[in-house]
């Protein structure tokens, strides 16, 4: 019965490995920025594997602000582009006006996402 149980590792042998505190601290700290323990960081290194960084959560809520903010602008601009009857007070030059700032702010927007894109994506040491 115990040849067909699929070994573990909390059974199989462990590989010393004498760092100072230094090291130590350092080896974790990267472990942690990629979301695993040291043993487990340690065990991908060794196998040639290369840990892939968590994202940072904070950055990505950024992201989804800024992604719904441009769609609520998309939205205005989709709004006046159907000459809607709600929009028949405006005249068309203060028209021209809003839906020209309506695009730089897009554009400052998509900036944006593509900045935090980066800060995101850029990988860590």
């Amino acid at each position: 019965m115990d040849e067909d149980r699929t070994p573990t590792r909390k059974g199989s042998p462990a590989i010393k490995v004498r760092v100072l505190p230094e090291e130590k601290a350092t080896i974790e700290a990267l472990a942690r920025d990629v979301g695993l323990s040291a043993s487990s960081y340690l065990r991908q290194m060794g196998l040639g594997y290369k840990p892939r960084g968590v994202v940072d959560m904070e950055q990505v809520q950024r992201l989804v602000a800024i992604n719904g903010d441009l769609g609520r602008m998309g939205g205005l601009l989709k709004l006046w582009l159907t000459d809607d009857p709600k929009l028949d007070e405006f005249k068309p030059d203060n028209m021209r006006a809003i839906v020209r700032g309506l695009l730089k702010k897009l554009e400052a927007g998509q900036e944006e996402l593509r900045e935090i894109a980066k800060a995101v994506l850029i990988a860590r040491p």
